[in-house]
């Protein structure tokens, strides 16, 4: 018996307490971004679309799959476009005039991810590649031995 009421105890506490109750305002919208960085990331199989504010924080983002391109379309140059215009849409409507591009990667999407984001009416401070470039490479295997 001391048991139960002990539980329902903890349960009242749990629902006073939790977030649910609280009515949560959309923030995302009221959120005014002048200046952000985006990331492309494009390999062979996917193209993903990041929009960040200056500081890193992830406002939107989208890519090839999440636009409902799947198996090999997701690489192709039209499906980076459409993750590209998709991730760019939102961030639009909140004031973004300028933008970083930092495309990393040597997938297809690049050329289409670039071009959706030059259409969208963004202009752009300066378009970097950031993709990784060994220097000597990993170390070779050992010598085989017959």
């Amino acid at each position: 018996m001391a048991k139960a009421i002990l539980r329902t105890v903890s349960r009242r506490n749990v629902r006073i307490g939790s977030r649910r109750n609280v009515r949560i305002g959309s923030r995302k919208s009221a959120r005014r971004i002048p200046k952000g960085v985006i990331h492309v990331q494009a390999s062979f199989n996917n193209t993903i679309v990041t929009v960040t504010d200056i500081r890193g924080r992830v406002v939107s983002c989208s890519s090839a799959g999440t636009c409902g391109f799947k198996g090999r379309r997701k690489g192709t140059a039209f499906a980076a476009q459409t993750a590209a215009a998709n991730a760019i849409h939102t961030v639009v409507d909140q004031g973004m005039k300028l933008a970083e591009v930092l495309i990393k990667g040597p997938g297809p999407g690049r050329d289409g991810a670039l071009r959706a984001i030059h259409r969208s009416g963004i202009r752009l401070k300066f378009v970097r590649d950031v993709s990784p470039m060994p220097h000597n490479g990993c170390r070779p295997p050992k010598k085989r031995r017959v």
